[in-house]
């Protein structure tokens, strides 16, 4: 939205692409700046989750460290005893002497998160993980709590993005001389109409960057894009390379994220089958020890087989992309069969692991965490201060878009939406349905056509 009010359309009347190039901008404006507003809104907020859970949840995490801990088993067993018609699937040591450990089960259909005093044995909370908070932020900040519909459309919506800042910069960028005022700092003595303009216009430039980062390491997630670029990185080799394996070859087609909730670059990683020698399961003390052997960061978590041929997997979440692990364990002899490591990821690998830390604020503490809510915050201003310009000069009964001409008649244009529609099929599908609309009811349909174009 960063045009609507640029040069006037009198300035830019010899400039017919100027005309299009805004007309497509305003209307990208007005239709997803409530996304970004809702997305900047939620990431601001999701990207202070372990400070806000450690306020939330304190009683629960943080614990007083007197003598040695009891065996991880040992709670595991309590846990059961406790909840005797639960069914354990993961287990947590706490990272520090003063962090409690998480047994998570599944009761009635519902998954519960149990906190428990590795010095005591003593069950210091329960919470139901439906009702964790910083859940919930996430879910609508990935999928609008509306499941695949809705991560559709935040992914629609980052995609577009990318599109108003392309034409946003091209309407930013001066035609006849490049000057300091209007296009580095705000214009001062030009007028309350030209001052609004530049607070709208300038800060978008300088956040340009920033925009387009949180945009490109948002997408690895999203259920569309992130999934076939995944598969894509996957095939071509760019993904975990055979040297991961210590065993033999998995003997399952089984991918780790079907399993377990794992890293990005990890998540199409085959997961191989124990070897069922004696059916004597390790227990998890047994786990932990191999994870404290292989030097596992403190952040894992265990995954508990489910079926008799099943591993144990270690997930490893750390605030640093270096520090990401995933590893399979027999989970009858303890061996290793695949210990995929930051160092093993190839470039695309590690170029997501260290785009999703920054993303989620973690990678450098405060300062990343700062730098990432600034970035969120100016999104916000941009996207209301272009609200606020569009109803400033909005006539009362038509949208008062930029004239412009056909956008079937600018090759410049058209190769741009070619482009675009290639590298983002979403961005396509939606302009030829646009395209569509525009062709088959907005113009067939006098006052929808008074309204859009006039």
């Amino acid at each position: 939205m960063e045009a609507l009010l640029m040069d006037s359309p009198n300035q830019k009347k010899n400039d017919s692409l100027y005309g299009l190039v805004w007309r497509w901008h305003f209307y990208a404006g007005i239709v997803f700046a409530p996304f970004l507003i809702l997305l900047s809104i939620t990431g601001s907020m999701y990207l202070f989750k372990p400070q806000m859970e450690q306020i939330l949840y304190k009683e629960w995490m943080g614990i007083a460290a007197k003598g040695d801990k009891i065996p991880p088993s040992n709670q595991i067993n309590l846990v059961k005893n406790q909840f005797p018609d639960a069914i354990v699937t993961k287990y947590r040591p706490g990272e520090s002497a003063t962090r409690s450990s998480e047994v998570t089960i599944v009761s009635n259909n519902e998954i519960y998160t149990i906190f428990i005093n590795p010095y005591s044995g003593e069950i210091i909370g329960k919470l139901n993980n439906k009702d964790r908070i910083m859940d919930k932020i996430e879910e609508i900040h990935g999928e609008l709590m509306a499941g695949k519909l809705g991560d559709r459309i935040v992914e629609l919506a980052a995609c577009w993005t990318l599109v108003l800042i392309i034409t946003g910069l091209y309407l930013w960028f001066p035609k006849k001389s490049l000057k300091m005022a209007g296009t580095l700092f705000p214009r001062m003595n030009k007028g309350k109409k030209i001052f609004r303009r530049d607070l709208h216009a300038v800060p978008a430039y300088w956040l340009t960057l920033g925009m387009v980062f949180l945009i490109l390491t948002g997408l690895p997630w999203s259920g569309f894009w992130g999934a076939n670029f995944q598969i894509a990185t996957t095939n071509s080799g760019a993904g975990y390379p055979p040297s991961i394996w210590t065993g033999s070859a998995p003997a399952s087609l089984t991918k780790t994220k079907d399993v377990a909730e794992v890293p990005w670059a990890a998540e199409n990683l085959q997961v191989p089958a124990s070897t069922i020698q004696g059916f004597v399961p390790l227990t998890m003390d047994d786990v932990v020890s191999i994870a404290n052997r292989e030097g596992i960061h403190p952040t894992y978590t265990v995954f508990i087989p489910k079926t008799k041929d099943g591993v144990y997997t270690l997930s490893v979440f750390p605030p640093k992309a270096q520090d990401e692990a995933t590893m399979h364990i027999d989970q009858y002899t303890g061996a290793v069969l695949a210990d995929y490591r930051y160092n093993n990821y190839g470039i695309i690998g590690k170029i997501i692991a260290w785009g999703i830390t920054l993303h989620k604020g973690t990678q450098f503490g405060f300062i990343n965490q700062l730098i990432s809510l600034i970035v969120c915050l100016g999104i916000i201003f941009v996207a209301c201060s272009g609200f606020y310009l569009w109803l400033k000069r909005k006539p009362k009964k038509t949208m008062g878009a930029p004239k412009s001409p056909s956008v079937w008649k600018k090759k410049q244009f058209l190769l741009l939406v070619a482009v675009l529609g290639f590298l983002f099929p979403l961005v396509g599908l939606s302009i030829f349905a646009v395209f569509l609309a525009d062709r088959l009811l907005i113009q067939q349909l006098p006052r929808l056509r008074k309204f859009f174009y006039e």
